[in-house]
């Protein structure tokens, strides 16, 4: 029979514990260039100084023109127009734009004074000397990219509480952005307990020692989340050194994860220990999983604790399940990872051409997936997006309501 106290009390749900275990701490705040910044949570919302990318601008190779001046080509039927200029990368455009004129322009040119479209050059040809057939009408804004196309002053570049990715940094660099404010990676210390309990590079275990497992092993996925583990000494079954120990932890740590001593065993002191800390609750001592079931979650002021099983498979299980979505709270996160990839619907027709690979962009809405067009020199397509689906070569496009895998970006 178990002793008063020591039983089992106020066991959880694992989703009562992913939704209601919420410890306010979260890890300081640091500068860091934006070369290192990938992967680190922005402690606040950064905005665009200025529009990007500041200028109207090509996104095709071809002429700048004015697209009345357009109207009607066709393969039999050419508008040909007089070239008066061209238009050099990272300078501005000095050449006008008249009627029945076109200035060529590369991809990224600024578009001259006096044009509103861009022809492709694949639609056009030189008829003449310093004049070029168009066998296709193109519209206003057909093949330009607007100044503010990609985020207008004041925008919201990125957002806290999500690790920046590739094109979010591609953004911010875009923008002038050179140094953000991040959190600082967790201060994560590991409490290996027991005993029986020995480091892993003793050479010959003497009987009823076993070396350390856990805090090799939690330590690697205290990595993956984003912390950074601190492993200490092996601390007894002694109720006051492992007071002392998590004492220590809690005023130097953002969070301390207890190997093995939750159990409710008479020599496991973890909850008593614990309990024992100023401004301390345990939230639960109890688990509804297996294996798993003896973990502990508390906390010492708003300092996070996890106890986990000494069963070494148990414990992996558990820091996957519940210490490494508290961790990455800890660092920053408001939302969680996306898995490899996710099942959706489409919400609308996606065209394609037969024989051509497309990766589209996507928004996720619950289970629907929302296309996201705009032009490739658009990074706020990429920042918008929440994964790609890929429309295969032998494909002729998907329609609304097909199933997609959806590549989620993180």
């Amino acid at each position: 029979m178990a002793t008063a106290g020591r039983e089992f009390f106020t066991v959880k749900t694992v989703s009562d514990a992913l939704a209601g275990f919420r410890p306010s701490h979260r890890a300081p705040a640091e500068t860091v260039a934006l070369a290192q910044a990938g992967g680190r949570v922005p402690t606040a919302a950064i905005a665009a100084r200025a529009a990007l990318p500041g200028f109207d601008r090509s996104s095709v190779d071809g002429y700048a023109v004015r697209a009345r001046d357009t109207f009607g080509a066709s393969e039999g039927i050419p508008a040909y127009l007089r070239v008066t200029g061209a238009v050099r990368m990272g300078a501005s455009a000095q050449d006008e734009v008249v009627g029945q004129t076109a200035v060529a322009v590369p991809t990224g040119g600024m578009l001259p004074p006096g044009a509103d479209a861009v022809v492709m050059i694949e639609h056009s040809q030189e008829a003449m000397p310093g004049t070029v057939e168009v066998v296709r009408p193109v519209a206003p804004g057909e093949n330009v990219v607007r100044s503010d196309e990609d985020a207008a002053p004041g925008a919201t570049l990125v957002s806290p509480g999500r690790p920046l990715r590739a094109q979010d940094v591609a953004m911010l660099a875009a923008a002038g952005v050179s140094e953000i404010a991040v959190h600082a990676a967790p201060q994560v210390t590991i409490l290996a307990t027991g005993d029986e309990v020995v480091t892993p590079d003793t050479p010959a275990l003497a009987p009823g020692q076993v070396r350390d497992a856990l805090s090799a092993s939690i330590g690697v996925l205290i990595h993956e989340a984003g912390g950074l583990p601190v492993s200490a000494a092996i601390v007894p079954d002694d109720r006051d050194q492992l007071r002392d120990a998590l004492a220590e932890a809690v005023t130097t740590s953002d969070f301390v994860v207890i190997c093995a001593g939750s159990s409710v065993g008479g020599r496991d002191e973890t909850a008593a220990a614990v309990a024992s800390l100023p401004d301390s609750e345990i939230w639960c001592h109890g688990l509804a999983i297996k294996p798993g079931k003896p973990t502990l979650l508390a906390r010492s002021g708003e300092i996070p604790i996890i106890g986990l099983p000494g069963n070494p498979r148990s414990a992996l299980v558990i820091f996957r399940t519940i210490g490494m979505p508290l961790l990455r709270r800890v660092g920053g996160w408001s939302v969680d990872p996306r898995p490899g990839s996710i099942r959706a619907r489409l919400s609308r027709d996606l065209p394609s051409a037969a024989g051509r690979l497309d990766v589209v962009q996507v928004r996720l809405r619950d289970d629907e997936a929302e296309p996201i067009f705009g032009p490739s020199a658009l990074l706020s397509v990429l920042t918008a997006a929440d994964g790609y689906v890929i429309v295969e070569e032998d494909a002729n496009g998907l329609s609304a309501g097909d199933a997609v895998n959806v590549i989620p970006y993180g």
